[in-house]
C-alpha cells in the first residue's frame, strides 16, 4: 500500500511513493525534493511500519490517559487548595491545560488518523486544519510556560530581596504565554490541506492531512521555520539552561549565612526538590523535541539526505513519538511534588467518597445514624 506521507506540522513538502498519482503536480508542489519518481522508495510497506505505528498507538494511548487524568487532578487541586496557588503552579497549570487539550481533544483524532485508518483522514478540512492548529499551540504554549517558570524561579531563589511579581504582571504573563502561540501557529493551519489519493491494493480511496507549502513558498517557509526554532526552541533552552545553572550556583554551592534553622532547612530541602523537578522537566523536553526539530532541519534543508532512505517515515513517526511523549513526562513529574500528590490524593478520595456516597443514598433512603453522618460528610465534600 504506498502512501503519500508527511505528517510534520513544520512540513513544507513531501515525499511522493512513485504509485500515487500524477495530479500532484511537481511545478506547484515541490514534492519529491528533485529525487527521480522511480527512485522515491514506498516506505509504509513492511514490518518497520508496522511497528511504528504500534508504537504510535501505544503513546496515544498513554497520552490521553497520563495527560488527560492527570492534569485534570492537578488543576482540581488547585482549585480546591489555596495553598497551591502561586505563580509557579498557576504556570503549570497552563501547561497542564495544553496538554489536556491535546490528550482529550487531538489524540483520539491522531489515533484515527495513523492507527484505525493508516494515514487517512476522514474529518474534513475543517478539523484536519483545527487539529495541526491546535498541536502546534500547545507545543509552543508548553514551552513558553516552561521558559516563565524558570525565570520565576530564578528571581524568587538567585534575586530573593527584588519584588515578586503582582498579580497583574502575572495575568499579562499569561496572557502572553498563550497569545503568541496562537499567532505565530497560524500558517499551520493555513497550509493545512487535504489530498485524495487511490489504494494500489483496492478500488478506495485514502484522504491525506498535512501542512503542505508551495514550492513558491519555499523561502518564506525556511524564513518561518528558522524564526519558529529559535523563538520556540533553541532560545528557551539556552534560557532555561542560564537560570537552572545560577539556580543551582545559588542553592548547592553557596553557604547559607548565619544559623540555619529547622525551618530554614526545610524551606531549602523544599527549593531543591522543587528545581531537580524543573531541571528533568528541561532535560526531557530537550532529548524529546531535539531529535525533532533535528530531523526537520535535515529533511527541510538537505532533503536528498532522507527522502532516498527507504525508512525515513518510520523514522519520522518514531521521532515523533518520542516527542510527543513529553507530555506524559511533564506530567508525571510535575504531580510527583510531593503538595501537589498529597493534595490529588485527598482530591481523588474525597471524589470517590462522594460518588459512593450518592450511590448509598439513592439505595437505602431510610439510612442508620452512621449513614446519616456519611450523608453529612459527602454534603460537605461538595
Amino acid at each position: 500500500m504506498g502512501e503519500c506521507h508527511n505528517n510534520s506540522s513544520f512540513s513544507m513538502t513531501q515525499d511522493l511513493p512513485e504509485n500515487c498519482p500524477d495530479t500532484f503536480n511537481s511545478s506547484a508542489y515541490d514534492l519529491d525534493y528533485g529525487v527521480p519518481r522511480e527512485e522515491i522508495p514506498d516506505t509504509t510497506q513492511g514490518c518497520a511500519f508496522f511497528v511504528a505505528t504500534i508504537v504510535i498507538a501505544m503513546v496515544l494511548v498513554c497520552i490521553i490517559l497520563v495527560c488527560g487524568i492527570g492534569n485534570c487532578l492537578f488543576i482540581a487541586s488547585l482549585a480546591r487548595y489555596k495553598k497551591l496557588r502561586n505563580l509557579t503552579n498557576l504556570l503549570i497549570a497552563n501547561l497542564a491545560v495544553s496538554d489536556i487539550l491535546v490528550a482529550v481533544v487531538c489524540c483520539p483524532f491522531l489515533l484515527d488518523y495513523y492507527v484505525v485508518k493508516q494515514l487517512s483522514w476522514d474529518h474534513g478540512l475543517v478539523l484536519c486544519a483545527s487539529i495541526n492548529y491546535l498541536r502546534t499551540v500547545s507545543l509552543y504554549v508548553s514551552t513558553n510556560a516552561l521558559l516563565a517558570i524558570a525565570v520565576d524561579r530564578y528571581m524568587a531563589i538567585v534575586h530573593p530581596m527584588k519584588p515578586r511579581m503582582k498579580y497583574q504582571t502575572a495575568y499579562s504573563l499569561i496572557l502572553g504565554v498563550w497569545i503568541v502561540p496562537i499567532f505565530i501557529s497560524i500558517p499551520s493551519a493555513y497550509f493545512a490541506s487535504e489530498i485524495t489519493y487511490p489504494r494500489i491494493s483496492s478500488q478506495s480511496h485514502k484522504t491525506f492531512c498535512a501542512q503542505i507549502w508551495p514550492v513558491d513558498h519555499q523561502l518564506y517557509y525556511r524564513s518561518y521555520f528558522l524564526f519558529i526554532f529559535t523563538l520556540e526552541f533553541a532560545g528557551p533552552v539556552a534560557i532555561m539552561a542560564v537560570c537552572y545553572a545560577r539556580i543551582l550556583r545559588e542553592l548547592w554551592f553557596k553557604s547559607v549565612p548565619g544559623f540555619q534553622t529547622e525551618q530554614i532547612r526545610k524551606r531549602l530541602h523544599r527549593r531543591r526538590r522543587m528545581v531537580v523537578v524543573l531541571i528533568l522537566v528541561l532535560a526531557a523536553y530537550v532529548l524529546c523535541w531535539a531529535p525533532y526539530y533535528g530531523f526537520t532541519l535535515v529533511r527541510d534543508f538537505h532533503p536528498t539526505l532522507i527522502s532516498r532512505d527507504r525508512n525515513s517515515l518510520v523514522a519520522f513517526y518514531i521521532i515523533e513519538c518520542v516527542a510527543m511523549s513529553n507530555g506524559v513526562i511533564n506530567t508525571l513529574c510535575f504531580v510527583s511534588v510531593r503538595n501537589t500528590a498529597e493534595c490529588m490524593r485527598t482530591v481523588t478520595r474525597l471524589r470517590w467518597k462522594s460518588v459512593k456516597c450518592a450511590a448509598g443514598k439513592t439505595v437505602d433512603e431510610h439510612t442508620s445514624s452512621l449513614r446519616v453522618t456519611e450523608d453529612v460528610e459527602c454534603t460537605r465534600l461538595r
